[in-house]
C-alpha cells in the first residue's frame, strides 16, 4: 500500500477510536462524578482535533514541488506536529486550572467504581494505537504520525494517572481517609502535567526540523561514501543535509580536476545527484556545487 494511504488510514483509525473514547469517558465521567475521567475525555477530544490537523498536513506534504516551493511541501507535516504539540499544552493548562479550582473551593466529589472500568478500557485502546502508529511512523519516516503516536501514549499515561486517582478517592471515602478523597482532583493535575510535558517534547522535536538543523555527521557519512563511488570526485568539501518532513535535501560541494570542461563537470554533478537519490530513499533532492581540485 502507498505510504500516504497507510498514514491516512492510521489517522482515521485514531479519529474513530478517539471519538468513541471521548463519548465513553465524557458520559461515564459525568455519571460517575469523576473529574479525572472528564479531564481524560477532554484529552481524547484534543486527539481528534490533532488527528484532523495531521490529515491536513499529510495532504499538503505530498504535493509535488512548484515554483513557490521548489523543495516540496514536506514541512507541512512538521507544522502539523507543532500545532498538535501546542494543542496538548493548551489542554493540559485547562485541565490543571479546573482541578486546582476544585481543590481550593474544597469541592469533594467521590467517583463511582464504574469510572475504573472505563479508564482500563481507555488505557488498552490508547496503548494499542500508540504501538501501531509509532511503528508505522518509524517505518515510513513520518514525524507527524510519530507525534500523533506520542499523543496517544500521553493519553494512556494520563489515563493511568486518572485510574490511580479515582481508585484512591474511592478507597479514601470507603475507609474514611480524609486526604485521599481529593485524589480524583489531584489525578487531574497529574494528567495535566503529563499532557503539557508531552506537548513540550513534541514542540521541541518539531522545531529542530523547522529551524533546518543539519543532520549529525554519522548520518551524513553514508552520503559521503556514495559520492566517493564516482571516480571523478577528488574530494568532498562539504555536505549539508537538512530534513524537510519525511525527506532530506542535500547541499553538496565537491572538488574535481580543474582542467575538465563545463560539460564534463555538468555530467559529474548529474551522476552524483542520481546516485544520492537512487541509493538513499530519504534523499529527495541534492544540489551539487563543483570546486576545482589542485594537487598543490
Amino acid at each position: 500500500m502507498d505510504v500516504n494511504k497507510q498514514i491516512v488510514r492510521a489517522t482515521w483509525i485514531g479519529i474513530i477510536a478517539n471519538i468513541f473514547l471521548t463519548v465513553l469517558k465524557g458520559v461515564f465521567g459525568f455519571l460517575a462524578n469523576s473529574k479525572a475521567l472528564l479531564a481524560d475525555a477532554l484529552h481524547s477530544a484534543s486527539d481528534i482535533v490533532g488527528s484532523i490537523v495531521i490529515l491536513f498536513g499529510v495532504k499538503v506534504a505530498v504535493k509535488p514541488p512548484d515554483e513557490e516551493h521548489p523543495y516540496g511541501h514536506g514541512k507541512a507535516e512538521t507544522i502539523a506536529s507543532i500545532i498538535v504539540a501546542f494543542l496538548l499544552i493548551l489542554v493540559g493548562v485547562e485541565i490543571s486550572i479546573s482541578a486546582v479550582k476544585s481543590i481550593i473551593s474544597g469541592e469533594v466529589v467521590i467517583p463511582k467504581p464504574t469510572a475504573l472500568v472505563i479508564i482500563i478500557i481507555s488505557i488498552v485502546i490508547k496503548e494499542a494505537l500508540f504501538q501501531y502508529k509509532y511503528r508505522l511512523g518509524k517505518r515510513v519516516n513520518s514525524i507527524a504520525l510519530i507525534s500523533e503516536a506520542w499523543h496517544h501514549r500521553s493519553d494512556a499515561f494520563s489515563s493511568i494517572a486518572a485510574l490511580i486517582g479515582i481508585a484512591a478517592s474511592i478507597i479514601g471515602n470507603r475507609f474514611d481517609i480524609s486526604f485521599l478523597v481529593y485524589s480524583d482532583a489531584i489525578a487531574s493535575i497529574a494528567v495535566a502535567f503529563i499532557v503539557i510535558k508531552m506537548g513540550y517534547s513534541l514542540a521541541k522535536e518539531s522545531s529542530v526540523v523547522m529551524m533546518e538543523q543539519v543532520l549529525d555527521p554519522t548520518h551524513v557519512a553514508q552520503f559521503e561514501e556514495t559520492i566517493y563511488q564516482n571516480p571523478n570526485v577528488r574530494k568532498v568539501d562539504k555536505i549539508y543535509a537538512r530534513t524537510h518532513g519525511r525527506y532530506v535535501v542535500l547541499d553538496v560541494r565537491i572538488s574535481v580536476d580543474a582542467d575538465l570542461t563545463v560539460e564534463q563537470g555538468h555530467t559529474i554533478t548529474k551522476e552524483v545527484k542520481h546516485a544520492l537519490i537512487g541509493q538513499h530513499e530519504d534523499v529527495h533532492d541534492a544540489i551539487i556545487h563543483l570546486n576545482p581540485y589542485h594537487t598543490a
